[in-house]
């Protein structure tokens, strides 16, 4: 007879989402305080944690925070526990009980790598299991908390390749009652894995690109010769022999969690391997590897949760120097390296300080970065769809603007690597942020030009570049202040010498792209509507001779550039200047077929009357900006 649940939690575990979780250590000289703790693990949109004790301050400051908390039952607690039923209790009540559910704690990890660092605690491991399962059933949060015990990599035998890996059958009378256990509650087995040390022991037989999961040509994979499936990298060997050692003991559905893998950023002289470059390649790319899902030859689309050893250097830990150096994160929340994390989401995209980006060299050759735009947009492979016309990355509709975008967007598509921010010279790697110009020139209703590998931070403040609800009375614009940008659009239209302040609502997304470049330039702010002296009829008969310019291009009519000047001449006040505002937001919506090309390159075609107009632009844009990072 078939166990429905059993089935159902088959289906469950395996059809998961996976995720990045890290570890976090405290052997420290100056460990920061849980709230600090806490505070990066917020910023760093990181919502999975492993604790190595169920420390009573981390667990009171991840309260609330929705972030899923996997406490530990230490090593030396252990033979304790599983010697007695009631001082499991004891714990489970001290250190889940009390903390759930305004700490999210989803699992327990009963001992570490028991069988190769306390063997003599062993054999009490499966009773201590139990006896920690036992408890959360009494208490009700056996569903919600699974129990497991992390084992180290290194007791699975003969691991390549991996159909014939098998674990060391010395352990087996622990194994297989712990295996059961697995199965029966539904919980993973919980693996150590550190290529670091497989690639160290190797003798130089695992290739050092092989171990950073690096891409690898199909003919330097490893095959393995049984299934003739390959491998491109040590982890997923790995994972793999996992599980074929699994079914080689007739368990067959127990999932896989790896609980510690990383790469340590510095060592001593006999691990030369151990550096920031090698570190930030394994992580990195192990991050992207579980997060695009593609689970492992075995297991293809099965997910592979894995937790990042570790969150901090821990420099009071013993032995080499690569033991104090596996963190992402100094003790003062500054990065150890910035991971490259292109297109892999938020989590992790640990830079707390400075970022980098490839912008255009300054007074190079316009036809050499012609040509090298032309590279990117072509062999290069940047998607520059954005710098179209119409397109929000299109203005300034200039050679240097447009190659910054092309550039700066391939750097960080080959995830920054050294040599990929050259170009033949006419690039120069930077830590000014090449959003801002492009930003403050072309945020509006149709969307905002943000550069990869911006944050939105300007200046050191962040952008809110998603415009929420506005709820102040204020009549102060500010970014706090923006509406919905479904709903309403800030616009602010130039003509001639003066800047307009439109709020431009009930408009949708196209017409208010029309709008905003029919009238010239955009830009996100607000302003009150007031009374004006000017018509709608003086406005639209300022406006007219422009429309059929603005259309089908060519010549502009004389009048166009005449009722420009006159609408300018008319709008001294600010009154005026917004009923001239309002006039357009009507106007918006009876015109169509308008070439944002021509609207963009007026006041060039209007010659030396409109001459003021890039001083008073900027001048707008310097406003403007001030509203939006208030």
């Amino acid at each position: 007879m078939f166990d429905i649940d059993a089935i159902l939690q088959y289906f469950v575990i395996f059809h998961a989402e996976g995720f990045i979780g890290v570890n976090i250590g405290t052997d420290l000289s100056d460990m920061p305080h849980p709230t600090q703790v806490v505070a990066l693990l917020k910023a760093q949109q990181i919502r999975h944690v492993r604790l190595y004790n169920a420390d009573r301050g981390m667990l009171v400051a991840l309260a609330n925070t929705g972030i899923q908390v996997m406490v530990s039952v230490p090593n030396d607690q252990l033979l304790g526990i599983g010697q007695s039923n009631s001082t499991a209790a004891n714990w489970v009540s001290h250190n889940v009980v009390a903390h759930v559910p305004a700490t999210n704690i989803t699992a327990i990890c009963v001992g570490s790598e028991v069988f190769t660092t306390i063997p003599n605690a062993a054999p009490v491991l499966v009773n201590a299991m139990k006896y920690i399962q036992s408890a959360l059933v009494a208490s009700n949060l056996d569903r919600q908390i699974k129990v497991s015990t992390p084992l180290s990599s290194s007791i699975i035998l003969d691991s390549f390749p991996p159909s014939q890996a098998f674990f060391n059958k010395s352990w087996n009378p622990v194994l297989i009652p712990i295996l059961n256990f697995l199965q029966s509650t539904g919980s993973h087995l919980m693996l150590n894995v550190y290529p670091y040390y497989d690639y160290m022991q190797s003798n130089g037989v695992i290739p050092l690109d092989y171990a950073l999961l690096k891409p690898l040509a199909p003919n330097k994979e490893a095959v393995d010769a049984n299934t003739l499936v390959h491998y491109s990298n040590v982890f997923d060997a790995m994972i793999d022999a996992t599980y074929f050692a699994m079914d080689f003991l007739n368990f067959t559905n127990i999932p896989v969690m790896v609980t510690e893998s990383g790469w340590p950023s510095k060592g001593d002289s006999n691990e030369p391997d151990a550096t920031i470059d090698n570190a930030n390649t394994y992580n990195s790319n192990l991050i992207r590897h579980v997060l695009n899902k593609t689970g492992t030859p075995k297991h293809p689309g099965v997910a592979v949760s894995t937790y990042i050893y570790e969150l901090y250097n821990e420099d009071l830990k013993p032995g080499p120097v690569s033991e104090k150096n596996w963190g992402l994160f100094n003790a003062n929340g500054e990065p150890v390296y910035i991971l490259h994390l292109t297109g892999s989401g938020l989590v992790l995209a640990n830079d707390t300080t400075n970022q980098t980006y490839c912008t255009a060299r300054e007074g190079a050759d316009p036809k050499m970065l012609q040509a090298a735009l032309d590279w990117a947009c072509g062999p290069g492979k940047v998607d520059c769809s954005a710098m179209l016309q119409g397109e929000p990355c299109y203005e300034p509709d200039n050679v240097i603007a447009h190659a910054t975008f092309a550039f700066n967007s391939y750097y960080n598509q080959m995830g920054k690597a050294p040599g990929t921010c050259d170009f033949n010279g006419v690039a120069a790697i930077t830590t000014t942020n090449p959003s801002k110009i492009v930003l403050a020139l072309t945020i509006h209703c149709h969307g905002t030009c943000i550069f990869p590998g911006s944050t939105g931070k300007i200046n050191g403040t962040m952008v809110n570049i998603t415009a929420p609800s506005m709820n102040s009375t204020s009549s102060a614009p500010s970014a706090r202040n923006l509406y919905n940008i479904g709903y309403m659009s800030f616009i602010i239209v130039l003509l001639g010498g003066n800047v307009f302040l439109c709020l431009g609502g009930g408009l949708d997304g196209r017409q208010s792209l029309k709008l905003a470049y029919a009238m010239l330039i955009v830009m996100v702010v607000g302003a009150p509507l007031a009374q004006a002296a000017i018509s709608c009829g003086q406005v639209t008969s300022s406006l007219s001779q422009c429309i059929g310019y603005l259309q089908r291009g060519g010549a502009v009519p004389p009048p166009c550039c005449g009722g420009i000047k006159s609408l300018n001449s008319q709008a001294r006040t600010t009154p005026d200047r917004q009923g001239v505002c309002n006039c357009l937001k009507s106007l918006a919506g009876r015109v169509s077929g308008i070439n944002y090309g021509y609207a963009a390159g007026l006041p060039s075609k209007c010659g030396s009357e409109m001459k003021n107009w890039r001083s008073n632009f900027q001048q707008g844009m310097k406003y403007s900006d001030k509203l939006v990072l208030e």
